[in-house]
């Protein structure tokens, strides 16, 4: 047998082998190799037109996130924090904000306990909390966020995950939603520490499904407190512990039933094969092009989950045969966040994970389906390993045509820096800019003061909220209120925006692909429920399309096997396209 790295990796699948992390080993929670950064290539000399702006005091974001006390974290449900969407709650065409909120171990005084926040945009660049009109109070450990239309009634509905008990907002479609959770079958028996979420119609019913994964099995009343044990100290401080060490959970699935209802179905599917992981975000694509959705989770400190989908309602791990269970080296590594996204253009959605620090993120390449390559180093990617990362997405920032990376960054051991002054608790945000050839160049310096500036932050999502055609990004903030960056774009690209809704699919579009052929080059897009690190971004599909000023053709597989192609159509607009009826709507808002 010739020795290639895909055997390599399903050798260690087959035995359950995996190489020693040299940092774990040196006692610490989280899977780290130790590496140091990679040599920067040369700069392209390239100008990149983007800056950002954070215009969330202006816009009314200004009540801060609380998981825990900011600088000091006891327990692991403190130190993670959750996700946020960009979320069109009332389908008006202008994204709305969702944020999740934490708490405190010792609670608050009656009135004062923070809570979930639901912003309606004003279309003014302001934004109105409505998150009391709109019933979406709620206090807890707040950590996953996903939408979906699961009854296909045309109002896309709210499911979060908790460390507690999940829940199950059902949109009214009147600006108010209501707790379904237990009538949905969705109600646990006991808590569980929830973590990332996404709808997904993987028998292709025309029902939205639901699959959560799972962090830790933990009871916080019996989890040792920092230092008791190797696992709970970093660099020889005392730090919150875990996850390793700790106990692993299991992934679930649910079955729509059609009628209001789900049914727990992980085990029929398959999905209690490869026993426990420490899993975090979790979402839906289709990265074999077989038209049918596979779920992928990325997990910390254990190796990743890649449910490959059958077809028969069951599904196959094969996420250490395929390549992405762990990196190149064959170690696993700490994955909080996943980005999808076709970065060099040949209609296969790859992966990009960043990760804990003193170990460089990675670049899964898909080759057609059959296999991932690690090509982090070979793309440039691998010039960062002091940050924690959470975060991250593939977004067109200058509207090229070309997917570049932004993440977030923020470390979960503030205890640290106060030994470490080196070691900050708190740091900035990083952009890739993709080169089109296959490379990336790291751009943060070039984006503004904005990127520079420290946040311990966790989630983010993508979006245009005021519809002039850039993608903005919204980002969770640890005990500070959320960052909302407005992008500036001096490009002078194109760009076109697709929102999709299905009839005999889901009405969301969950799993649709948009495939957009222009200026000589096709780009894809799927819908996706859930990414980035627990959040959710704008289910609309953005197409940088550079010099060219109309698009030549629209193509969309649908979650229902069926394929629709529309003709010709402008430039810098949004399209509305309805399974069976090609453009609904065409809207310019500038």
């Amino acid at each position: 047998m010739i020795w290639t790295r895909r055997n390599f990796l399903k050798s260690l699948g087959s035995t359950g082998a995996l190489l020693a992390s040299p940092l774990r080993l040196a006692a610490q929670g989280m899977a780290s190799r130790g590496v140091r950064p990679a040599p920067r290539p040369k700069p392209s000399g390239k100008p990149f037109p983007v800056t950002f702006t954070d215009v969330a005091p202006r816009a009314g974001l200004t009540i801060p996130m609380v998981y825990g006390d900011e600088y000091a974290k006891k327990y692991i449900v403190e130190a993670n924090g959750g996700g946020i969407a960009f979320y069109d709650y009332d389908q008006d065409g202008w994204l709305d904000i969702f944020l999740l909120n934490g708490t405190k171990h010792e609670g608050f005084p009656a009135g004062s306990e923070p809570t979930n926040h639901l912003y309606h945009n004003n279309r003014d660049g302001t934004f109105t909390d409505v998150t009391d009109k709109a019933g979406l109070r709620h206090t807890g450990w707040g950590y996953g966020v996903c939408i979906g239309d699961y009854d296909d009634d045309g109002h896309d509905d709210l499911f979060l995950t908790y460390y507690g008990k999940n829940v199950l907002y059902h949109n009214n479609g009147d600006g108010t939603f209501t707790d379904v959770t237990a009538q949905a079958g969705l109600e646990a028996a006991r808590s569980r520490y929830g973590a990332g979420c996404t709808f997904v119609d993987y028998d292709r019913d025309g029902h939205l499904d639901l699959f959560v994964s799972h962090y830790i099995d933990m009871d916080v009343a019996t989890t040792p407190v920092g230092g008791a044990s190797r696992y709970c100290l970093y660099r020889g401080v005392s730090v919150n512990c875990g996850p390793l060490g700790l106990k692993k959970e299991v992934c679930s699935l649910y079955h729509n039933n059609g009628d209001g209802t789900f049914t727990d179905v992980t085990e029929k599917a398959g999905l209690l094969k490869p026993g426990g992981r420490y899993g975090l975000t979790a979402v839906a694509f289709d990265y074999n092009n077989d038209g049918w959705p596979d779920l992928f989770v990325a997990c910390d400190s254990t190796p990743n989950l890649l449910f490959r989908n059958n077809h028969d309602g069951t599904f196959t791990e094969c996420a250490m045969e395929s390549g992405v269970a762990v990196n190149g080296d064959g170690q696993e590594q700490s994955n909080m966040g996943v980005a999808v996204g076709d970065y060099d253009g040949d209609g296969y959605l790859d992966l990009f994970l960043p990760h804990f620090s003193d170990d460089s993120p990675i670049l899964y390449r898909n080759q057609k389906g059959e296999f991932f390559d690690d090509l982090t180093a070979a793309a440039g990617l691998a010039v960062n390993t002091q940050y924690v990362c959470w975060g991250v997405d593939f977004v067109d920032l200058d509207n090229d045509g070309w997917l570049d990376l932004f993440h977030v960054t923020g470390t979960v051991y503030p205890e640290v820096e106060k030994v470490y002054p080196d070691y900050k608790f708190k740091t900035q945000r990083v952009v890739y800019r993709n080169l089109g050839n296959g490379s990336f160049e790291e751009v943060s310096d070039l984006c503004g003061p904005v990127i520079r500036e420290p946040h311990a932050s966790r989630g983010c999502a993508f979006g245009d909220f005021d519809n002039d055609g850039n993608l903005d990004i919204l980002i969770m903030n640890q005990g500070e209120p959320p960052s909302l960056l407005r992008t500036e774009n001096r490009s002078g690209n194109h760009w076109l925006s697709v929102k999709l809704l299905g009839a005999r699919a889901n009405r969301s579009a969950i799993g649709a692909r948009a495939t957009v052929a222009a200026g000589g080059r096709r780009q894809i897009r799927e819908v996706l429920s859930g990414s980035s690190y627990l959040s959710q971004s704008d289910l609309r599909q953005h197409f940088g399309l550079g010099a060219a000023e109309k698009v030549d053709q629209i193509e969309v597989q649908w979650p229902s096997g069926r394929v629709e192609r529309v003709g010709s159509a402008e430039a810098d607009q949004f399209l509305t396209l309805q399974e069976g009826r090609g453009i609904v709507k065409r809207e310019r808002y500038r």
